[in-house]
C-alpha cells in the first residue's frame, strides 16, 4: 500500500536525525530531497529506493513548489512508500502543509516525522540559548524570506521581549534590523547570524541591529542562514562547545567500507569534524572458500588474520557450520590494533601481532615462532598480496590460503557530497583507485589527503597526488596526524 512520510531531517548535522525517522527511511522506495537536508542520511535507505533531488536552492529552484506537490501525488499512485525528506521540520515554514492537502486532495495516506527545527538547534551550536533565566522567558520564531511582504506587526515584535528568531532572512536583514529599530528597538540590542549551523561550514558573527549587516558582509556571510535579536546573544562565546572541538570546520571524507568506517567516523565527530562516508570499497562474501579447509582447522598450527574483514569473514563462516571454536588449537596471528580488536570480540586474544598495517611486520614476528612442516591457514582478501603467503613458505610451513572475500568498488552517494569535503582519508590502494574512479583524479588532488601507510602512499605517489602519512597504522594513527595538523594535542 503507498504512503508518504514527511520526514523532518533536523538542521544540518546528520546525527540530528530522529530513530523514528530512521526507520521510516528504511522503508521507502522512493525519496525527494532538498539541499537544507544533509545527503548524508541517505544513507539509511536500501539499495533500490528511487531518489529525486529537488534543489530549494534560493533563486534558483530545481522544481517548483507546485511540482513537488505534483510528483508527490504521481509517486503515491504509483503504488510508492515515499519519504519526502525536509530540512528541519516539515511544519516549520517547510511548506509541509501545502505538501499534505495535495495529498488529501487525492486521497493518498501520508505521515508526518516531526525534525528538531534549525530555530533551535543552530543558536545552540552557536553557544546561544534561546531562552534564559531572568533575561529571556520566551522565543518567536518568524519567517524571514519574505519579511517586506509579510502582514508582521513590527511594533508588537520590537516590544514583546524574549528572543527573536527570523529563519532564511539574510536576503532582508536590512528590512528586518530598520524595522525593529523603527519600532523602538534600540540600535545597541545584541543580534547574531548564523550560517550553515550545526556544519563544518558553521560561521557566526555578533554585533548588534545597527552594525550587524556591515559585519556580516565583512565575514563573508550568506544564506542559508538564521538571524538572532535579544540579550540571550551575550552568551554565544561563555557558551560555545561546538566551535572549540578541535576538528571543528573541517569536512572529513571516510572512504573505507560500510562496515569499517562507523568506529573512525564516530571518532572524528566527537572531535567537531563533520564526516562525509564515501565506501568507495564493498565487500563481497566468499566465505564458501573455506569449505577444502573447514574440517583440519583443528590441525593448523598457526591461524594468521590480516584484516578485520578477514577476521569476520572468517567467524561468520564457523558460526554457519555451527563449527565448536574449541576444537581450534593453533596461535592466532593478526596484523595491527584494529584486527586484534576484531578477533578480541570474537573471544580470542591474538598471541602475535605486527604492529604495522604491512605483510612484512608479521612475517618478523612470526619467524621466531614457526618451524618447518608448520600448518598455517591464511584467510584473506582475493586483492591481498602474495608477500604474506610466499614468505611463510620460504620459511618452509605448510601454507593453505583461502580466499574468503573479494573487495570491489562502491558507489557514490548522491548529491555533490565531495564537493564540502577538505580531507580524504585513504586506507588502502584500491580505495585510492576506486576514489580516482568514482571522484576524478583531479577533484581528489584539490583535496589534502591523509595515507594510513606507506603501501597506500606508494598508490598516491603513482597518480601524483601529494599527501601525508600517518605514523601509526591504524585509526589512531589517522586521528592523531589529524590533530597534529590542527596544532592540538592528542586527545
Amino acid at each position: 500500500m503507498s504512503k508518504v512520510y514527511l520526514i523532518g531531517a533536523g538542521p544540518g548535522d546528520e546525527e540530528l536525525i530522529t530513530l523514528k525517522a530512521i526507520n521510516k527511511l528504511k522503508k521507502c522506495t522512493a525519496v525527494m530531497y532538498d539541499r537544507l537536508a544533509s545527503p548524508g542520511i541517505l544513507k539509511y535507505l536500501n539499495e533500490k529506493c528511487e531518489i529525486y533531488y529537488c534543489g530549494k536552492e534560493p533563486g534558483c529552484h530545481y522544481k517548483t513548489q507546485e511540482e513537488i506537490n505534483e510528483m508527490l501525488v504521481e509517486l503515491g499512485k504509483k503504488g510508492h512508500i515515499v519519504g519526502r525528506i525536509k530540512g528541519g521540520d516539515p511544519f516549520v515554514f517547510g511548506r509541509g502543509g501545502e505538501e499534505i492537502l495535495a495529498l488529501i486532495e487525492e486521497n493518498i495516506e501520508f505521515e508526518v516525522i516531526p525534525g528538531i527545527t534549525s530555530a533551535i538547534s543552530v543558536p545552540n551550536y552557536a553557544g546561544i540559548p534561546v531562552t534564559h533565566r531572568a533575561i529571556s522567558q520566551g522565543f518567536h520564531v518568524f519567517t524571514g524570506m519574505s519579511a517586506e511582504r509579510l502582514n508582521i506587526d513590527w511594533k508588537a515584535v520590537a516590544t514583546i521581549g524574549g528572543t527573536l528568531i527570523f529563519l532564511m532572512g539574510f536576503n532582508n536583514l536590512d528590512i528586518i534590523t530598520s524595522r525593529l529599530i523603527e519600532n523602538g528597538m534600540e540600535e545597541i540590542t545584541p543580534c547574531a547570524i548564523i550560517m550553515r549551523g550545526t556544519t563544518s561550514l558553521q560561521k557566526k558573527v555578533i554585533g548588534n541591529l545597527k552594525d550587524i549587516k556591515e559585519k556580516a558582509m565583512e565575514a563573508g556571510i550568506g544564506s542559508p542562514c538564521i538571524i538572532l535579536v535579544g540579550e540571550v546573544v551575550q552568551f554565544n562565546d561563555k557558551f560555545n562547545w561546538y566551535e572549540r572541538k578541535p576538528l571543528f570546520g573541517k569536512n572529513i571524507c571516510v572512504t573505507r567500507s560500510k562496515e569499517q568506517a562507523f568506529e573512525l567516523i564516530e571518532k572524528l565527530r566527537d572531535l567537531g569534524a563533520e564526516t562525509t562516508e564515501i565506501n568507495a570499497i564493498k565487500i563481497l562474501d566468499k566465505k564458501e572458500n573455506l569449505n577444502p579447509y573447514v574440517d583440519k582447522i583443528e590441525l593448523y598450527d598457526f591461524i594468521v588474520l590480516t584484516s578485520v574483514n578477514g577476521v569476520n569473514m572468517f567467524f561468520d563462516y564457523l558460526l554457519e557450520k555451527e563449527y565448536d571454536i574449541r576444537k581450534i588449537k593453533g596461535k592466532f596471528a593478526v596484523v595491527g590494533p584494529a584486527t586484534k580488536k576484531a578477533l578480541l570480540k570474537r573471544g580470542i586474544n591474538a598471541e602475535i601481532m605486527a604492529e604495522e598495517f604491512v605483510g612484512e611486520d608479521l612475517v618478523n614476528k612470526l619467524k621466531p615462532h614457526i618451524k618447518e612442516g608448520d600448518k598455517i591457514l591464511v584467510p584473506r582478501s582475493a586483492e591481498g598480496r602474495e608477500y604474506l603467503v610466499k614468505a611463510l613458505r620460504e620459511e618452509k610451513a605448510v601454507v593453505d590460503e583461502a580466499l574468503t572475500y573479494e573487495v570491489c568498488k562502491g558507489d557514490l552517494p548522491e548529491g555533490e557530497v565531495f564537493d564540502r569535503v577538505d580531507t580524504v582519508l585513504l586506507t588502502s590502494p584500491s580505495i585510492v583507485r576506486n576514489m580516482i574512479e568514482m571522484v576524478g583524479l583531479e577533484a581528489l588532488k584539490s583535496k589534502e589527503c591523509i595515507a594510513i601507510g606507506p603501501i597506500t602512499s606508494k598508490e598516491l605517489e603513482k597518480n601524483g597526488i601529494k599527501h601525508i602519512v600517518c605514523d601509526e597504522y591504524c585509526n589512531d594513527g589517522i586521528i592523531k596526524k589529524l590533530l597534529e595538523k590542527r596544532g592540538c594535542a592528542h586527545v
